[in-house]
């Protein structure tokens, strides 16, 4: 008899710690999803170390996700595009359209060699993502070249473009943390830490109920 009772215990603590253990599964799969929904690159045109020989027009960075286009919110969406040599010279009058998933720039490029295109867009989760890229413009005799800018256009019918210098710093920061070979942001940290005490949390109230169950039936 003593053997079935201890045999029943030990049968309800298992069911009580399961059923703890899924709660603290659950808690982390609620609390570390918002980490997971930034927006990734899936296409960039043209291609990153790529060659151009025709004025592409228009300059696109495409992500698996749709894209919030928040206007009037400053440090939203920017393409800013420079070009080569010492005395560097912008292109582009600035403004980028969001279309569903994809940021867009419509540019007439100026002097041979290699362009760099910074970039900053709003993912799904509302946070900016960005980076940079480059590629080099050998341009056929039959291209119509632009001038250029000596300073970093900014868009005059769009408020919601960030200035030049404030893109290009978060694109700098990003390609760093990418050189670094790190992929965690500061707000996934949150995300992480909260995932791991809402697991404590789960564990210490499994415990508790186990510790308060009587000894006898």
């Amino acid at each position: 008899m003593t053997s079935i009772r201890s045999r029943g215990r030990r049968l309800r603590s298992a069911r009580y710690l399961l059923a703890g253990l899924v709660v603290a599964l659950a808690s982390v799969g609620l609390v570390a999803a918002p980490a997971s929904a930034h927006n990734s690159v899936v296409n960039i045109s043209p291609e990153p170390g790529s060659v151009v020989t025709e004025q592409p027009g228009v300059i696109t960075v495409t992500t698996n996700d749709n894209l919030l286009d928040l206007a009037g919110e400053g440090g939203s969406n920017a393409m800013q595009i420079s070009g080569p040599g010492g005395d560097v010279r912008y292109y582009g009058d600035g403004c980028s359209t969001v279309f569903g998933p994809s940021l867009e720039t419509e540019v007439q490029l100026g002097q041979p060699g290699e362009y760099t295109v910074v970039w900053q867009v709003v993912s799904t989760d509302s946070h900016s993502i960005s980076d940079r890229f480059t590629f080099t413009w050998q341009p056929d005799a039959n291209q119509v070249l632009a001038e250029g800018s000596a300073t970093a256009p900014t868009c005059a019918t769009d408020n919601s473009s960030s200035g030049a210098a404030d893109t290009d710093a978060a694109a700098t920061e990003a390609a760093a943390d990418a050189d670094s070979g790190s992929g965690v942001r500061a707000t996934d940290l949150l995300w992480i830490g909260g995932a791991l005490v809402a697991v404590l949390a789960a564990i210490g109230a499994t415990l508790l109920v186990l510790r308060r169950r009587p000894t006898g039936d």
